[in-house]
């Protein structure tokens, strides 16, 4: 069961990725890794904001603590000079201890500074990152763009494209239809020509004029005949026509110009 149901889960994958893969448009993926990217480069960006407040903060509140310092210092100087050494002493206790809070200020001022240019430099290499692959990406989608325009012109002029293969079906099924309507139309002529569908419109011809037509037709072949003969021969020639009628039998022929130049011998 186990063995069938991964069976199932790989073909189900390789189906998916298949359709997937017909779905996917390089560009469109071009376009969003590129989004990404910039999304990246700005987190990256108000990253080293972010630090950059944080370290101007500090050196607000170390310039602050600086002035304090050095107002105690002053007041010390003063009750001193006064002959009050307990409040010279006092003035002196606060300002050693802001000196404290101003030396871990300036620590931590240090290692956010020292952040910043790290974080500067992240961002500069990953804007030239950024930068080379929107160069990349265009070139891949302008060639990609030119390959489709190339593949479907292609297409078109050998037929295998779908706009193509409808046009070309439309124009087989309007000869198919032309063919056959031009045997129909042929039949037709042929059953009215030998009588067996009668022409509604009174103009059928009846046997006799059909048979007097196929005598003219093959008395044209036989004379036809007759002078290719004559001209292979060198000589005219008539031909003996069959089914011609009782008076073009009996009827004399004409001399032939040989028989004309010839003399008449004595009976």
């Amino acid at each position: 069961m186990a063995g069938l149901m991964k069976r199932m889960s790989l073909i189900f994958k390789a189906k998916a990725n298949k359709v997937m893969d017909r779905a996917e448009d390089p560009r469109e993926t071009l376009d969003y890794s590129y989004t990404k990217q910039l999304e990246l480069l700005q987190k990256v960006r108000r990253g080293v904001a972010d630090v950059a407040t944080s370290r101007k903060r500090l050196e607000l509140q170390v310039q602050q603590l600086q002035q304090q310092s050095d107002k105690l210092d002053g007041q010390a100087r003063a009750a001193l000079a006064q002959g009050r050494e307990d409040l010279a002493r006092e003035a002196l206790t606060r300002k050693s201890g802001l000196q404290t809070q101003i030396s871990d200020l300036q620590t931590q001022h240090a290692s956010l500074q020292g952040e910043e240019e790290k974080l500067t430099l992240a961002s500069q290499r990953l804007q030239a990152k950024v930068d080379a692959f929107r160069t990349k990406k265009e070139t891949i989608k302008a060639t990609y763009t030119a390959a489709e325009a190339q593949t479907k012109i292609g297409e078109a002029f050998s037929g295998i494209s779908e706009e193509m293969g409808d046009v070309g079906m439309a124009i087989q099924r309007a000869e198919d239809k032309t063919q056959t309507m031009q045997a129909r139309a042929g039949a037709i002529d042929e059953l009215l020509a030998s009588g067996a569908l009668d022409d509604p419109t009174g103009t059928s011809k009846d046997d006799i004029q059909t048979e007097l037509d196929r005598l003219a037709s093959t008395n044209d072949v036989e004379l036809e005949l007759a002078k290719m003969k004559g001209e292979l021969s060198g000589a005219p020639a008539t031909p003996a026509i069959e089914g011609a009628s009782t008076a073009t039998k009996t009827a004399p022929s004409p001399a032939t110009p040989a028989e004309a130049q010839q003399p008449e011998s004595s009976s």
